[in-house]
């Protein structure tokens, strides 16, 4: 058992334990590290690192080095040109050849998947849904036998990890899937550069690189490192046969060309200084299938041309400053993924009803709201632009004011999510839409309810005024497996279930942030219902919601985050025969008890949750939590 709390040594354990693996195979007896060659300590930890727990790299690499000299020089050498060592030094030969016999194991769908993966850096944390819809854009998957060509390409995705050629790099305890994210491991990923190389797949634009048949790739990943201007930049690189464009780092306007005519996939994600305005001719890119913006906090608008993207079928602007999706959007008839708002990571951001509270009152006054923003909208766009920072000129000033600033405070808008035209409903292909602000009319509702391919749904701005329509809509999706609500201030989600007769049978995910007052009774049919998640929920009847929701057969996620039950301290009691699946358990509400009958969660691996003062009282029936693997005390 583990809490996350406690801090560790600045060389952990479990580093130590891995450095004897390969120091007794270099020197041929165990060492003191510390006293003997402290300078091997830190390259020897990048060459384990790059092994990954391999036990073939380790005992080669390992026998490799008892040869060399014992000096940090030698072995960062090593580290640095492992690709050169593996491809050039007998010695190593080994390993490359077990790990390409590892690939060329591979059937074709999968080599194009693994082959994919050089386009992202060393160590990068790859998201399972960015890499799925991505390979689907280009063309990797197709629908089969009532599978989409995203489900076949997600299954694309587990065959690789079963595989080992790539590895889960975080086991997220907020997805159902259990696994949101991916590595390569560090030798097998030269494998996929060589490979790449030999068949002009991938190129990385970086510091330091050279012009050569490799210009001719499908796939150009830009590093952040990478100073190169306009005529550099076009001399390397052959626009006409780009498939996809990646860039990490640092935004520069000539890296969307209208020459990039065969463009599938533009994944900006995360990119700096990226401005709306650096998007105006996208529109060019007729055959682009997959767009990202995400986390491009200095986007506060889509250009109207958005909508001759015909063949559009993911857009992704999650963690801008947009508000608003322009009208064209409804012309996107392929698109089949569309996420807005904030990023899930933020998504426990402080409401507008908690924001006002430290704000002075003149700012709460709507009009007076709109005259200074105004104010201070004019006084920005006549200031010197050095003084507006980050490279910010007076147009972007205008567009965050115009576009952000104001109709957040002013209107007091849900950033949360955004607000689309009407016409919706004909974005038949639609499976995943979200966040949505229905709380400036019905007529969304209405296009909703004609999504019936949808599977993933959220919404915010829910009242009692559209509760009820939007029952109504929901109930009709059948095919949906992930819904998330979200409704700020008084009365909250009160009274906007009390509709539903018979919730979507098949959904997996349920996510409620309101003031809920009682859990909704149909909460008790979702029979294949994964994960719960509740937020300023206030549920006054504590005994009983715990009960109904340890009854749920499937439930392996739960989080009941701030505000879930009404009162101060509150005490709960998980009763033997609950909870049957559940895995992780989240409490943010400021426990006074929480006790553990025999019989109850018997699966349980994570415990997280908060006590207002810690006794001998206050945490009942651990011992009985046979798998409980982590306790994190907050």
């Amino acid at each position: 058992m583990e809490h996350r709390d406690c801090p560790g040594p600045s060389t952990s354990t479990h580093s130590r334990s891995r450095i004897n693996l390969l120091f007794p195979l270099v020197f041929g007896r165990t060492i003191n590290l510390d006293e003997q060659y402290p300078t091997l300590i830190e390259q020897a930890n990048l060459i384990l690192k790059k092994c990954n727990g391999l036990p073939l790299a380790i005992v080669t690499i390992g026998g490799f080095l008892a040869n060399q000299p014992k000096i940090a020089f030698q072995w960062r050498k090593l580290n640095e040109h492992i690709s050169a060592e593996l491809a050039m030094n007998p010695e190593l030969g080994t390993i490359k050849t077990v790990l390409m016999r590892s690939y060329d194991g591979l059937p074709y769908h999968l080599k194009s998947c693994f082959l994919y993966m050089p386009i992202f850096p060393e160590d990068y944390r790859v998201g399972r849904g960015r890499l799925v819809r991505r390979w689907t854009a280009e063309g990797y998957s197709r629908e089969v036998r009532g599978k989409s060509a995203v489900q076949i390409a997600d299954s694309y995705f587990m065959e690789l990890m079963s595989r080992s050629m790539i590895l889960p790099s975080e086991k997220s305890i907020h997805s159902t899937k259990g696994i949101d994210s991916c590595q390569v491991h560090d030798l097998i990923r030269e494998i996929g550069i060589s490979k790449s190389m030999e068949e002009n797949l991938v190129f990385t634009l970086e510091e330091g690189c050279i012009s050569n048949s490799q210009a001719t790739v499908r796939h150009l990943a830009i590093n952040g490192n990478w100073k190169g201007d306009k005529s550099e930049f076009e001399s390397i690189v052959d626009m006409l046969r780009l498939r996809s464009l990646t860039v990490f780092g640092q935004w520069k306007s000539f890296f969307i060309s209208d020459k990039m005519s065969m463009l599938r996939v533009l994944d900006l994600e995360d990119t700096k200084d990226l401005r709306h305005h650096h998007l105006k001719h996208i529109w060019k890119l007729l055959h682009l299938r997959y767009l990202s913006l995400r986390a491009c906090p200095t986007i506060f608008d889509l250009p109207d041309s958005l909508g001759n993207l015909r063949q559009l079928e993911t857009l992704d602007v999650r963690g801008t400053g947009i508000l608003k999706l322009p009208k064209s959007i409804i012309k996107l008839q392929k698109l089949n993924h569309l996420r807005a708002g904030i990023i899930p990571a933020y998504e426990d951001f402080v409401s507008w009803e908690q924001a006002v509270g430290h704000i002075p009152k003149v700012m709460k006054c709507r009009p007076c709201t709109l005259l200074l923003g105004t104010m201070l909208c004019c006084l920005a766009c006549f200031a010197p632009e050095s003084f507006l920072g980050d490279g910010m000129s007076h147009r972007d000033v205008c567009a965050m004011f115009c576009c952000c600033i104001l109709p957040i405070l002013a209107t007091r808008l849900d950033a949360h999510g955004v607000l689309v035209p009407s016409g919706m409903t004909k974005l038949k292909a639609l499976h995943t839409l979200g966040v949505v602000n229905i709380g400036r009319g019905k007529v969304i509702l209405q296009d909703i309810k004609g999504l019936t391919r949808l599977r993933k749904l959220g919404v915010t701005g829910v009242n009692k005024e559209n509760g009820q329509e939007l029952c109504s809509a929901i109930v009709g999706l059948r095919h949906l497996e992930s819904l998330s609500i979200r409704s700020e201030g008084e009365p909250g989600l009160s009274g906007c279930f009390d509709g539903m007769s018979s919730p979507p049978e098949n959904l997996q995910s349920l996510k409620l942030y309101g003031n809920l007052v009682k859990l909704p009774e149909w909460i008790q049919e979702l029979k294949h219902l994964v994960k719960l998640k509740l937020r300023n929920s206030t549920i006054s009847e504590h005994d009983a919601a715990i009960q109904v929701i340890g009854n749920l057969p499937n439930l392996t996620f739960l989080h009941l985050l701030e505000k879930s039950f009404k009162g101060e301290e509150v005490c709960l009691s998980l009763l033997p025969g609950t909870f049957v699946r559940l895995m992780v358990l989240e409490l943010r509400p400021t426990l006074k008890c929480l006790k553990f009958e025999q019989g109850a969660a018997c699966k349980l691996e994570l415990l997280k949750f908060r006590f207002a003062d810690i006794n001998n009282e206050s945490l009942l029936g651990l011992p009985s939590l046979a798998s409980l693997k982590e306790v994190v005390l907050q």
